[in-house]
């Protein structure tokens, strides 16, 4: 092995946890930063990616494959040499250098760090880390090329296990980010809105009645794909506080929706026939009984027009559905559109009910994946709780930070 004196070995710099705490108290200084105003205004899930995005750690990438050699010749310390190449009287000995080098890719200062675990075992494999590649050299003394050879190999063996722990570290932190991130985001906001006495906007809580059966269990969220986003910009000046519907009465109210919904199919003789008013009121039916604090109507208006479903509190409407039958893609997001005009509150919840006579009812729910995403308000799939309700994030008419929670849920009572 030969080694210079600039030697900048790999895992040698520190350990990658270290770099991690960098980052993450950097972005934590970042959020507590923000004015009170950017914080309680701006659409946490886009400001978050945001952060998230431009703070990934990238993979670097060791392509073992790809491995080429080169050589020079260098004037070599006496120390190198074994007994049987002592020469008295001389210092340095001129010899070819045999380097070998392998590709990488990706954030290569990263293979600077050694990895967190415990299970690193210091050193192994005694490579330079360069610009686009890792490399290690030897001296030739017996031109000797598969000896060589084999001194490499055992030198790449050491340094696999390590590489593989670091990429796990590396991942672990890219994946947990973002829930971090979010962390800190809401301790920030709620101290914000504690200061300001605005606690009673974080949710409005609906009481089940003692009478209603419980038939719905909270689904755990998917993670959402990465999508690559700018800084979100806010331009209110203020906050005005505003009643909104916590997350598990909104899933409660889409469960019972849903269950309705899969009631006409089961008995599609009963319901054949019915328009969509009829089906509104018997899901209307539904929810008025399971609620305590606010009521369900129907057609009710509310500023440019009236929808099919609302739910109340006080004076303003938590919760909005529209109920159409299926008629295409340019129907379907009409009816979006129509919703989206009757909101102007934040952090509404809604829910789109598509009744679908059509046969082929496969083709529809695969219609609705294709087309969501087209509508000018769109912001990103959530996921699926069951195969004919979809959960998506949209946007106010106007402001990307107002977000709307949007339920999609289909319901197939062909003719």
């Amino acid at each position: 092995m030969y080694r210079h004196s600039n030697h900048s070995k790999i895992f040698g710099t520190g350990r990658i946890d270290e770099r991690f705490r960098a980052i993450f108290q950097r972005l934590k200084q970042t959020i507590e930063g923000e004015t009170e105003d950017y914080i309680l205004n701006v659409n946490p899930t886009e400001y978050l990616e945001h952060l998230t995005d431009s703070n990934q750690m990238e993979i670097p990438a060791i392509h073992y494959e790809d491995v080429y050699a080169d050589s020079y010749e260098d004037d070599i310390p006496m120390e190198y040499f074994s007994a049987r190449y002592d020469r008295f009287g001389v210092d340095k000995v001129r010899k070819e250098i045999i380097q070998f080098f392998i590709p990488v890719s990706g954030n290569v200062d990263l293979l600077n760090y050694s990895p967190a675990s415990t299970f690193y075992l210091g050193g192994g494999g005694d490579f330079k880390v360069n610009s686009d590649s890792i490399s290690t050299e030897f001296i030739n003394f017996d031109n000797d090329g598969p000896a060589l050879k084999k001194r490499f190999d055992s030198e790449v063996r050491g340094i696999r296990s390590n590489y593989d722990s670091l990429i796990s570290d590396i991942e672990k932190f890219n994946n947990s980010l973002k829930s971090n991130l979010h962390s800190v985001f809401s301790k920030r906001k709620n101290a914000l809105l504690n200061k300001n006495s605005l606690m009673s906007s974080l949710g409005v809580p609906l009481k089940r009645k003692s009478s209603t059966t419980n038939t719905f269990s909270v689904p755990k969220p998917q993670l959402k794909e990465k999508i690559k986003i700018s800084k979100p910009i806010v331009t209110e000046k203020g906050f005005k506080p505003e009643p909104t519907l916590n997350e598990e009465s909104y899933r409660h109210i889409l469960k019972l929706i849903n269950d309705v919904g899969k009631n006409f199919e089961r008995m599609p003789s009963v319901y054949k026939g019915k328009g969509e008013e009829d089906l509104r009121d018997h899901i209307l039916m539904t929810l008025d009984p399971n609620f305590e604090l606010g009521s369900a109507s129907g057609e009710t208006f509310n500023k440019s027009g009236k929808t099919d479903i609302q739910l109340r509190y006080d004076s303003s409407v938590i919760f909005i559905a529209e109920c159409k039958f299926w008629s295409g893609e340019k129907g379907y997001l009409g009816t979006i559109s129509q919703l989206l005009n009757y909101l102007t509150w934040r952090d509404t919840k809604a829910s789109v009910i598509m009744f679908v006579r059509q046969q082929d009812f496969s083709s529809i729910l695969e219609k609705v994946k294709t087309s969501t995403e087209k509508h000018e308000n769109y912001l990103s799939y959530v996921n699926n709780t069951d195969e004919n309700w979809f959960n998506y994030r949209f946007h106010i008419n106007g402001d990307k930070n107002r977000e709307l929670k949007l339920a999609i849920q289909l319901y197939h009572l062909p003719k």
